[in-house]
């Protein structure tokens, strides 16, 4: 330790003993402990003690150089701001379609599509397992007809879209693809990001088909792919937004969600893929919850830490392979269906550690959200709010703002160290897959739920509007609900599309999927092929469910 930092040490013990002892006695602070969301100790002060030992370059250098911790871009939103990119989809696509050409109308600069759950799972709107849930939670899309009809007077080389599909990732790709060939629009041209993340599906979310050696299988051939035809597509989001949804802490949500992201560049350079080939289309997508510093610490440290386990670990070259990508959506979880306007404000507090933190793509969630699908009303705000926080806040005028915060500095070290504990913990168990097969990773999660419930049961954690300040016969506001003529129509629509296609061609595609995924030889062609004839998700789905067979989860306890 040099001597001003002894000096300075020994000056914040003389004010500890002196004048924090004697603020104490006449006033208790409110708690014995002060700590994260994630349960993580706060102390009372941070000073250049707690960063002693922080190297400028190595650690942190500048905008758009090694390790990126202050952002990927050199000028950051003084150039370009984050993509607004509003998630929506319910009902029909017709229905959505209306949605995506207002919010396009408001200033959104992104699509990003929810399917209904039946699409996420791979089957038809007219199948069994289907009824109930046509495009409830999303929209329904059961062929290449209904994809013509979400993007219908959208031009899909002037808007980048985002889908938020795992399982059947293919198959929308692929219609996504073969609508654009039907525009004019060449696959090079087209920009975007699929989820593709099945990883997360088996931890905490469940919408899975296949087991994870093919689900695997899936994810390198859309590499191998769209390396070589769609370039500016980004092949996956490797998710740590729904780990977090599920309960896990900012440290868990950095650790597993890179342990997958390690998990899948080591299947695709085992598949035979170049590291700098398909690496930097790379894409990561993180929950921004209510701890602020935490938040915008946590950013920091994922953004460093994939940097130099892409270079170390990997050895990748490309310095677009070292930088962590990343699209954010506001914490679904905070949301609270007591007082919904609350919601406004937490989803601006999360927006903004988004923008803070430097991410690339932002949702904003809607006040409505724990109660319903948005309304047009509420999607509006929550779109205003990260405008409001663009063009109005200041924040986005200078590099990564909070730099140099002793506090902010001293939480992206610590959560960057627990993350490579918990890496290094995962590769004693053979890896994300093992660590997932052992129940692993699923158990760290429902511990840290368990424990956060508890905290907010005893009145230890305050959630406003839930445990403290709550209002009696309290008004829910008027709420979007899709109806159940939505099914019937979608179910009416696919009965048509099986008589007017050609079925011999539509059978004759099928077959060939079938013959290719009992090979090595990429499935990619074989599904875009199948898709041109119109073939439905559910029956794309099917024929890789009779090969491939279907995943069964383990019951963890």
């Amino acid at each position: 330790m040099t001597a001003d930092l002894k000096q300075l040490h020994a000056a914040r013990d003389a004010w500890e003993t002196g004048p924090v002892a004697k603020a104490t006695a006449r006033f208790p602070e409110r708690k014995k402990e002060f700590v994260t969301l994630s349960g993580a100790p706060v102390k009372r002060l941070y000073t250049p003690l707690d960063i002693a030992d922080l190297d400028y370059e190595n650690d942190l250098g500048f905008p758009g150089e090694y390790p990126f911790t202050r952002g990927i871009q050199p000028t950051m939103y003084r150039g370009r701001l984050w993509t607004m990119r509003q998630y929506a989809g319910f009902g029909t696509a017709e229905e959505s379609n209306k949605r995506y050409r207002y919010l396009l109308e408001q200033g959104q600069t992104g699509l990003s599509v929810a399917f209904d759950l039946p699409t996420q799972i791979g089957y038809d709107s007219d199948h069994p397992l289907a009824r109930g849930e046509v495009g409830k939670v999303g929209v329904a899309i059961d062929s290449l007809a209904d994809m013509e009809t979400l993007f219908a007077n959208i031009p899909l080389d002037k808007v980048s879209t985002s889908m938020t599909i795992n399982a059947p990732a293919a198959v929308l790709l692929a219609m996504y693809i073969v609508l654009a060939e039907k525009q004019g629009v060449p696959s090079d041209k087209l920009a975007g990001t699929i989820q593709n993340d099945i990883l997360k599906e088996y931890v905490a979310r469940g919408t899975y088909i296949f087991p994870p050696k093919p689900s695997m299988r899936l994810i390198t051939d859309i590499f191998a792919y769209c390396s070589a035809h769609v370039p500016k597509w980004n092949t996956i989001s490797i998710s740590g937004y729904h780990i977090r949804e599920a309960g896990c802490t900012a440290v868990q949500e950095v650790a597993f969600t890179l342990a997958d992201g390690i998990a899948y560049v080591e299947a695709a350079v085992k598949a035979g893929l170049d590291v700098d080939d398909f690496a930097p289309r790379l894409s990561f997508f993180f929950n921004a919850q209510m701890d602020l510093l935490e938040e915008v610490a946590k950013f920091r440290a994922a953004r460093r830490l994939w940097a130099r386990i892409m270079k170390d670990r990997f050895g990748a070259k490309n310095p677009r392979s070292l930088m962590l990508r990343f699209h954010t959506q506001t914490a679904g979880c905070a949301l609270t269906a007591q007082q919904p306007d609350n919601n406004i404000i937490r989803v601006t507090l999360q927006a903004l550690a988004a923008a803070l933190g430097g991410t690339q793509s932002l949702h904003t969630n809607s006040r409505d959200e724990a109660l319903s699908l948005p309304t047009q009303e509420s999607v509006t705000i929550a779109l205003r709010t990260q405008q409001i926080i663009a063009y109005e806040s200041g924040v986005t005028s200078t590099i990564d703002p909070l730099a140099g915060s002793y506090v902010v500095e001293s939480m992206t070290n610590q959560i960057e160290e627990a993350a490579v504990n918990y890496i290094k913990k995962i590769d004693e168990l053979g890896g994300a897959v093992a660590a997932i097969e052992q129940g692993f990773i699923q158990r760290e999660i429902q511990e840290s739920a368990y424990a956060y419930q508890k905290a907010v049961e005893s009145n230890y954690r305050i959630v406003v509007g839930v445990n403290k300040f709550q209002v009696e016969d309290e008004k829910l506001p008027e709420l979007l609900k899709v109806k159940p003529e939505v099914e019937e129509r979608q179910t009416a629509k696919l009965g048509e599309l099986r008589q007017k296609r050609d079925n011999t061609k539509t059978q004759a595609a099928l077959q060939q999927l079938r013959e290719t995924a009992q090979t090595d030889a990429n499935l990619m062609p074989a599904i875009i092929e199948a898709v041109r004839t119109y073939a439905t998700l559910g029956e794309i789905c099917d024929v890789l469910r009779q090969v491939f067979g279907e995943y069964e989860p383990s019951v963890i306890f």
